[in-house]
This record gives structure tokens, C-alpha cells and sequence, in this order.
């Protein structure tokens, strides 16, 4: 018995998102892609799609278009860490790719935490299991990067490598997050429409002695990220330590 086609479209597609090729909330091609490259009707690319979707393998959203399902990527609050480590105790082998490494006049709030004087701007994209995860800038006051390069800032983070160049001991940090639309820089960058939810989070980084020494904005697609944070219970209050409404 010949195999109906929507079935065969459907096998086609579970065993490329079982191979890895869409990351976990990744978009697949559009509707009218699939159908081209199928050669079959847009109706019954929607079938297939259909299909996987009651498999819990993959996801619509309006204005969104179909996406690899899977749990998202979580990132715990409840202490100050980094992007690659949580990745790697998740199992998930995680890269960089540095985007641009300049010495440069800072943005007026940048230089509102950092002081004035130049900075360095180092604009990065990081990977999970070769996936892009967030695009994210960092500024460092040019007086503590001497001597960083461009090479050590691909395979190690300022974490690392503020106490061994510079000497300062990091200590606290104090993180923002708020939703955005991703611009057309980030969606290309993130693999995501123009328009589609990200997760902006502000992070600034003080030394031992409490001096802001980063600043450091991540975009996060929002379909691939979660930020989990364990609330202890206020005795005088029933809203979440840190929560404030925006003007």
C-alpha cells in the first residue's frame, strides 16, 4: 500500500528534528518553504505539521510560524554565574563567536556606571550545541582590558579574565530583564523573525570593593529561554523580592 504523502512529509521532518538540525524552539522554514521543497500542496505540509505537532515535537504561534518543540533553555538567578557554565552543567556544548572588538566612547548610560573615559565593546554571539542562544554586548573600562585580546575573550569571559589581566576580584551583580521585539540585527543573528519576543537582560558587575567594573546586555530568544528564581517567602509582603513595575 502506497504511503499517503503527508505521512512521508512527516517522517521526513521527525527525522530531521530527531538529527538535531532545528534547536530546540528553532523555526522551521515557513509553510510555503516546506512546500516547495517537498513539492506538495500547503495543505499538506499543514497535515504533516499537524501530525508532529500531536507528537509534541513541534509548535505554532501566530505571527510566529512553526518551531522545534522541546524544553526551553534555563538559566537559574539564585547566583551570579555564567552563560557557558549553566550551559555545560545542562550538557549542552556551548561557543562563542566574537562579533566585534573595539575601543570606543561608551553609550551615555554605560558611562553613567562606568565613568567616564573609553571602554571596551565586545559584541559576541553565543551557541548551544552550535544553535545561536543570545546575542550579547559587554563593557569594560579600556584601563582594566589592557592586555586582553580578542582570541582569549572567543574561549574565556570577563569573569575569568578580570582577576588574572587586571586583578580585580569580582563580587556582586545586579540584573534587569524585560521583553522586547527582536530588531532585524538580533533576528538574523538569533535565527528568529523581525518582531518575535526576546528577553533583554542589563547585568552590571561590581568588583570586590563594590565598583562597577561590566555592564553587559544579553538578548535571549524568548521561546528558547526560561529564568527560573527561587523566591523565599517575605513575612510582610506577597510580592517577589526584586519586582517593580515600569514606568
Amino acid at each position: 500500500m502506497r504511503t499517503i504523502r503527508y505521512r512521508e512529509i512527516a517522517d521526513d521532518l521527525r527525522g530531521r528534528l530527531a538529527g538535531g538540525e532545528f534547536a530546540s524552539g528553532g523555526l522551521l522554514p515557513s509553510e510555503a518553504e516546506l512546500a516547495a521543497a517537498y513539492r506538495a500542496s500547503r495543505v499538506t505540509i499543514r497535515r504533516a505539521l499537524e501530525e508532529l505537532r500531536t507528537e509534541g515535537l513541534v509548535g505554532a504561534r501566530q505571527g510566529f510560524g512553526w518551531f522545534a518543540a522541546g524544553a526551553p533553555l534555563r538559566q537559574r538567578l539564585a547566583r551570579l554565574g555564567t552563560i557557558e557554565d549553566q550551559l555545560t552543567e545542562r550538557g549542552l556544548h556551548s561557543a562563542r563567536r566574537i562579533l566585534s572588538f573595539h575601543v570606543v566612547d561608551p553609550p551615555a548610560d554605560v558611562a553613567a556606571v562606568l565613568g567616564p573615559g573609553k571602554v571596551l565593546e565586545v559584541v559576541r554571539l553565543n551557541l548551544a550545541d552550535s544553535h545561536p542562544f543570545a546575542r550579547v554586548t559587554v563593557w569594560c573600562p579600556r584601563s582594566l582590558a589592557k592586555g586582553m585580546t580578542q582570541e582569549q575573550l572567543a574561549e574565556q569571559t570577563f569573569y575569568d579574565l578580570l582577576p588574572a589581566v587586571a586583578g580585580r576580584q569580582l563580587g556582586d551583580a545586579v540584573q534587569t530583564i524585560a521583553a522586547a521585539a527582536a530588531d532585524p540585527t538580533d533576528a538574523e543573528l538569533l535565527e528568529v523573525p523581525v518582531g518575535s519576543p526576546v528577553l533583554v537582560c542589563r547585568r552590571v558587575t561590581s568588583d570586590a570593593e563594590g565598583v562597577p567594573v561590566l555592564v553587559a546586555v544579553h538578548v535571549f530568544p524568548g521561546l528558547r529561554t526560561e529564568f527560573v528564581a527561587d523566591l523565599a517567602r517575605p513575612e510582610a509582603s506577597i510580592a517577589p523580592s526584586g519586582l517593580r513595575l515600569v514606568d
